[in-house]
């Protein structure tokens, strides 16, 4: 029998303002999640406080923007280590956002994905769009791998 996951997705809105609030530590203390995926970061790494960066004994990887400060990024914390499959989507318009985390779990392959908002304007909701599409076309590509069970957490 495959091991079970507690997985838990939260779009933080900024983790170092959840810091700073102390509603970081108390999720894992209340939920105890196997892996949490956190989204819309708006950190780079050398911008959070140590106890996010390590906490505890969960492994914790990142994915922040590259073009805009304080902008999109999506975190996966787990209590067991992890290979990072891959930071993004493989397509350099998307990837500068930091909006994906793919991580290769024994039994599965996670994607903690922070999806792009289309209202801005009509540019914006061409990205998301072609981000969608583009999307859907990697997870036919990892099922075509053979692998056959992928876990999607985010913010949709």
């Amino acid at each position: 029998m495959a091991k079970r996951y507690k997985l838990l997705s939260w779009n933080v809105n900024g983790l170092r303002a959840v810091a700073r609030r102390g509603d970081f530590v108390p999720v894992f203390e209340q939920h105890k999640p196997d892996v949490l995926c956190l989204q819309e970061t708006k950190a780079e790494l050398v911008q959070l406080p140590a106890e996010v960066v390590n906490y505890d004994a969960y492994n914790a990887d990142f994915n922040w923007s590259q073009v805009k400060k304080g902008y999109s990024g999506v975190a996966t914390y787990s209590k067991e280590k992890v290979p990072v499959v891959a930071k993004g989507l493989g397509e350099p318009r998307y990837d500068g956002e930091g909006r994906v985390l793919v991580s290769g779990f024994e039994n599965f392959t996670l994607f903690n994905v922070y999806f792009p908002n289309g209202k801005a304007s009509p540019e914006r909701l061409d990205f998301k769009m072609a981000f969608y599409r583009d999307f859907l076309r990697l997870l036919e590509r990892y099922r075509k791998d053979g692998r056959k069970d992928l876990v999607i957490c985010g913010d949709v």
